[in-house]
């Protein structure tokens, strides 16, 4: 294959040049953080096949169903690191262990840090998550030949974090046992890991609704809405996996049409989503959440249809802020990059963790997976509590001196 070579000097110019850069910091974060929840097992968490010019990354925690963690975060950055500099390796094949790709950040450990008092352990896991994340939806300059192409694997469930590490990624394999969500108002949060760029790019205003409701998407209808590039049945992976390891070539038409050639006939459920488009559209294209509840009533009281009725319940189920927040969130990402994406993620983030305008995150996370009663009291309780002052804190730094997420964007810039 004929690849630029030099990453890693090009990297190391870097890191050399600024203050330390992303690189270094990620070793000091790690070095602190050993004894973390967050960062336990760190070899094993992702485990490494292939050889020739592919190599295959498998997400190994199918006992929390792969979820993400700062140790995965971080040796992926560093796998991706080297097999870039490798001008051999071409084809990089992403999976999780069992029957899912990946459930998303390992929010219960976060839960546990934050309760603890650890918010310095949180903000490492967002930092080093969403930094592999912008290296794997951005090319090194001036070399734009200089990349690695993803082939993300989404057999079983593939939410919030788990679409972070795949979405940006170059292509994405959903199957018949694919499962995708951003489900993360219902625990207080906003959909992050660079979810207001992908979801803001969506057709219509999809992806205003999966943002504030948090519903399930099947393979055939990622594929229909173009979150994954390509749908074929699980039983055929073991097939496309083997072809992919035979490739001596990074040039994506050819992964393509190796793709295609497993490719299945995909036609949505009479009761799918997509169905469901311009109802969709006229309901979830006002500009605040009050309006587009008030759309969603007068909808289900003209039609009684089930999807504004179901709609309706998901809303109210959710946390009032979280629902105004990530509107917003969905709405700016409309008509920023991936890096402006993830730097405006990271001061909502740490909002979301800080309990500095609410305890809606740990609540969420407590009634929905810690305590399990389904019962969570937000905070404010209701849209009409929700301040016009508390949604423009939440898109704020924590405090004056806290610092934004660095990226290296004056050496990458995003290809999406």
């Amino acid at each position: 294959m004929q690849r630029v070579k030099s990453a890693s000097s090009v990297l190391s110019r870097y890191t050399a040049n600024n203050n330390g850069g992303f690189i270094s910091r990620l070793k000091r974060s790690l070095s602190s953080l050993s004894n973390s929840p967050l960062t336990d097992d760190q070899e094993n968490f992702v485990l490494v096949e292939g050889n020739g010019a592919s190599r295959t990354a498998i997400l190994n925690r199918p006992s929390v169903l792969n979820a993400l963690n700062t140790s995965i975060g971080a040796r992926l950055q560093k796998l991706y690191s080297s097999w870039e500099d490798d001008p051999d390796i071409g084809i990089v094949q992403l999976k999780g262990r069992g029957r899912a790709f990946c459930a998303g950040g390992d929010i219960v450990a976060l839960y546990n840090v934050i309760r603890q008092g650890n918010i310095e352990q949180g903000k490492e896991f967002f930092w080093t998550i969403y930094n592999f994340i912008y290296m794997l939806g951005t090319y090194l300059k001036p070399h734009h030949a200089l990349m690695l192409m993803q082939v993300a694997l989404l057999h079983g469930i593939t939410m919030g974090g788990g679409a972070g590490v795949s979405i940006p990624g170059t292509f994405r394999v959903a199957t018949d046992k694919t499962v995708f969500a951003t489900p993360e108002t219902l625990i207080g949060f906003h959909p992050d890991a660079g979810a207001s760029f992908y979801l803001s790019h969506l057709p219509g205003y999809l992806g205003e609704y999966l943002a504030l409701t948090g519903d399930k998407l099947n393979g055939v209808e990622m594929l229909s809405c173009g979150l994954a590039t390509h749908y074929s049945l699980a039983a055929k992976l073991p097939l496309i996996e083997e072809q992919l390891g035979s490739l001596t070539t990074d040039d994506p038409s050819v992964i393509e049409g190796s793709l295609q050639n497993f490719g299945d006939l995909v036609h949505p459920d009479p009761t799918s989503v997509v169905h469901w488009i311009e109802t969709l559209d006229k309901c979830f294209g006002h500009d605040t959440v009050e309006e587009i509840i008030d759309a969603l009533e007068s909808e289900a009281s003209r039609t009684k249809d089930v999807w504004s009725t179901s709609t309706l319940k998901k809303l109210k189920d959710t946390s009032p802020l979280s629902l105004k927040v990530s509107l917003r969130s969905i709405r700016e990402g409309r008509f920023q990059t991936l890096d402006q994406c993830l730097i405006r993620e990271y001061r909502m983030s740490l909002q979301g963790i800080s309990g500095k305008i609410t305890s809606d995150f740990c609540e969420g996370v407590r009634a929905r997976l810690v305590d399990k009663d389904s019962m969570p009291k937000w905070n404010p309780p209701s849209l009409e509590l929700v301040t016009a002052d508390m949604v423009d804190e939440y898109f704020s730094p924590v405090t004056a001196l806290e610092p934004d997420l660095e990226l290296p964007t004056k050496l990458r810039e995003a290809f999406l």
